[in-house]
């Protein structure tokens, strides 16, 4: 999306055999090396930062941030995710966080760095990402069940995710904002509308293999609509067929 923008790309991933594709659209591909840090990259000062990176270990953490203050980036928009807002079930750009395990509690910790920095910064809270390659429709493909019929999920496609990423990266708008589609579904009932695309019967006995989706209703429409943002699938049908059919021709 940004190149065909105009913009250079670098984009640093530990295999970077796995973003060819990418670097074959004209963008520049390194490899994430932080022992030692010499061997990262520079990029222009002032850059735009998509800090996109899960769960930075703590043996990285400090290599990581003060890589990234060398940089003096413009702007950081920073993916965290959900789990920081804990168990509260229902979550809108209103809710308090209220982290309740390390995973979530180290998230919320990298959203306060990027936020402290010494630049403009942007973080999005996505619910559940699927997209081609990834989501309930491979883990029913895979004969995979949820494992219980839980609560609501909240989902986003990662093609929307990434068109309100890169509004965000050239918007200057801050805060912290929670990410999701229109469309909040039990686990069951995706899984349930997979198998009537794949022709699939409903297992008569409990599956072998399961899965579980922290549940939580997401309302993403404040971010969207700061950004100017219409997803394209707004609602997981749509995005599920979507998926398929890139999967289909891929």
């Amino acid at each position: 999306m940004l190149l065909s923008r105009g913009y250079e790309v670098t984009a640093l991933v530990r295999d970077p055999s796995r973003l060819d594709a990418l670097r074959s659209l004209g963008a520049r591909v390194e490899a994430w090396h932080l022992t030692p840090p010499s061997l990262l990259p520079a990029l222009a000062h002032g850059a735009l930062v998509l800090h996109s990176v899960p769960d930075i270990p703590d043996s990285e953490r400090s290599v990581f941030r003060d890589y990234l203050t060398s940089l003096r980036p413009s702007r950081v928009v920073y993916l965290s995710t959900t789990g920081v807002y804990g168990r509260h079930e229902v979550v809108s750009a209103s809710t308090p966080v209220d982290p309740f395990d390390e995973k979530s509690a180290r998230r919320l910790d990298e959203e306060q760095f990027v936020q402290a920095g010494p630049w403009s910064s942007l973080i999005l809270r996505p619910a559940a990402i699927y997209g081609p390659g990834r989501g309930v429709h491979i883990h029913i493909r895979n004969g995979r069940e949820p494992r219980s019929q839980g609560g609501m999920v909240s989902r986003i496609h990662a093609d929307d995710l990434a068109r309100i990423a890169v509004e965000g990266l050239l918007s200057d708008c801050t805060g912290a904002w929670p990410v999701a589609d229109d469309l909040p579904a039990s686990s069951i009932e995706v899984a349930g509308f997979c198998r009537q695309l794949f022709g699939l019967d409903t297992p008569e006995a409990p599956p072998a293999q399961t899965f579980t989706i922290a549940g939580r209703r997401v309302d993403g429409t404040a971010i969207r609509e700061r950004l100017g943002v219409t997803l394209h699938y707004p609602d997981y049908r749509a995005g599920i067929r979507a998926c398929i059919e890139a999967e289909a021709s891929a």
